[in-house]
């Protein structure tokens, strides 16, 4: 959905977003931490506009956990609330919480605590919570579609008629183009298979933080090399 907000002129913030901006993992865990966890203050309309104010719109986690709390700082914004049908969802889910609960990529966050290691202590987060607060992939695999079922009951709950439109992917442009006063685009609807997408997403992961923990490593090296070359010359 995110991609069509984009040639509709929003520009959309969705997880992968973080990826250039790391340290908002911080804010974001600060935020679940006092939502789910009663610690701290929960976030508001400066947090929001801080982290959101230079997008059109949003789309998935984070900031599907926060439906309640955008809603309320932004009482004129319009929500739309893509269905799947719930067994292709879980199938795609499922898949996901298979590498999100692999506890390598952790192993591999721990080499590169400044961006992976970031990003694998937000994406746990966010997978445990939205698997129904699922501690491992079994938990997840009996939770998840109750959890599932509970956002869109909140969803609907929350946001007036008027402002909701309850979209399917085979919907194409015209329901949400006439929901938000937009002209047709001529290209064609994107459709993206999420398990694939999905899956490609935490082999760019491994392979950037591989990068990561490579430059790391030739920087250490260098730094220890310094004071072994400067003994060498001293015995010259």
């Amino acid at each position: 959905m995110h991609k069509a907000m984009s040639i509709l002129g929003y520009p959309s913030f969705h997880f992968s977003s973080i990826y250039d901006n790391v340290k908002d993992c911080d804010l974001w865990l600060e935020a679940i931490d006092a939502k789910f966890n009663g610690k701290g203050n929960l976030p508001g309309k400066p947090f929001f506009d801080a982290l959101l104010g230079h997008v059109g719109a949003v789309a998935d986690a984070p900031c599907n956990l926060f439906a309640e709390e955008l809603v309320a700082c932004y009482p004129d914004a319009k929500v739309v609330l893509v269905e799947r049908d719930i067994e292709s969802w879980y199938q795609s889910w499922m898949a996901l919480c298979q590498s999100a609960y692999d506890p390598s990529i952790f192993a591999l966050g721990r080499l590169d605590p400044y961006w992976l290691g970031r990003l694998t202590a937000l994406g746990g987060a966010l997978t445990r919570i939205q698997a129904g607060h699922a501690q491992t992939i079994d938990q997840a695999r009996v939770r998840s579609k109750a959890a599932y079922r509970q956002h869109y009951r909140v969803v609907r709950d929350i946001v007036p008629s008027d402002r909701l439109l309850e979209f399917k992917l085979g919907d194409g442009w015209e329901p949400l183009c006439d929901f938000l006063d937009k002209k047709l685009p001529d290209t064609p609807f994107p459709h993206e298979n999420e398990t694939k997408a999905n899956a490609q997403s935490f082999v760019e992961l491994g392979q950037r933080a591989m990068k990561n923990i490579a430059k790391n490593a030739a920087m250490l090296m260098a730094v220890l090399s310094m004071p072994v070359a400067a003994w060498l010359y001293s015995k010259r």
